[in-house]
């Protein structure tokens, strides 16, 4: 039959199907999750209504300024994402296209992937406090810290944490604020021995973080590259490798001293 057709009508009647491929591959699902700038929150203050930080069995101090940690948001793992969301959030900047291996552990379901997080921002949480613990020489035997942060799951906000002990117990070792106070951001993982680790999404955070006013940014220094990608205006970065290093950064910070830079 196509041998009777005319070239004019063998091309029209040939993009039919290619049409339809087209039109097929543009909706189908595929194995990427699209992320965007997310939440923050002062883990000095309150999160919907509850202190975010809450220590007994040691005086605390009155605090001033901000120590916010920052999320990324991310299409659900179940969320059909298409060839057409692929494209129309690759260019932008305010969106990054992320194999959704790399957001949620492969083969999971929700349900599991919702534990996994949980449990993961458990174990940061106890981290986070040993860390702090450690570094200010007091015993988690005397010293009881009771961390709360709704809606969060993941390892990312341990540092924060850890800042958030140091400063309402000790702040920055002479009387004053560890924040000095300003609005201070930042993200990365914590081990008990207070090392700072990595944890991806850097460049959407620091887009949260001056979004909600912060002007300094703590980053992991393995992910510097990434944080100066999409670096908004008004947000300095300072690199970090340890809870210590974190401290005493924001300690000459606050006095004029120089300080990393990446």
């Amino acid at each position: 039959m196509l041998s009777r057709l005319t070239r004019l009508q063998a091309a029209a009647v040939c993009a039919v199907p290619v049409v339809a491929l087209i039109g097929t591959a543009v909706l189908a699902p595929l194995p990427f999750s699209v992320a965007q700038p997310g939440l923050t929150a002062n883990v000095l203050g309150d999160n919907q209504g509850t202190p975010v930080i809450t220590i007994a069995g040691a005086p605390t101090r009155t605090t001033g300024g901000q120590l916010r940690m920052t999320t990324i948001e991310a299409t659900g793992p179940d969320a059909r994402v298409s060839l057409g969301d692929v494209i129309g959030n690759w260019f932008r900047t305010d969106r990054a296209v992320l194999p959704r291996d790399s957001v949620y552990p492969s083969g999971d379901n929700v349900k599991e992937i919702e534990q996994h997080n949980t449990e993961q921002m458990e174990q940061s949480q106890d981290a986070a406090t040993q860390a702090a613990l450690k570094y200010l020489n007091l015993g988690a035997d005397k010293v009881k810290v009771t961390l709360k942060l709704a809606d969060v799951g993941g390892p990312s906000a341990g540092l924060l944490f850890s800042l958030g002990i140091v400063d309402k117990l000790d702040g920055n070792g002479s009387g004053g604020d560890l924040t000095g106070g300003k609005n201070i951001a930042g993200t990365g993982t914590i081990g008990v021995d207070g090392t700072v680790g990595a944890v991806g999404g850097v460049a959407l955070k620091t887009q949260a973080a001056r979004r909600d006013g912060a002007t300094v940014f703590l980053v992991p220094r393995d992910e510097c590259a990434d944080a100066k990608a999409e670096l908004p205006k008004g947000l300095r970065l300072v690199p970090v490798t340890s809870l210590k290093g974190a401290v005493a950064a924001l300690v000459a910070l606050e006095k004029g001293k120089n300080v990393p830079a990446c």
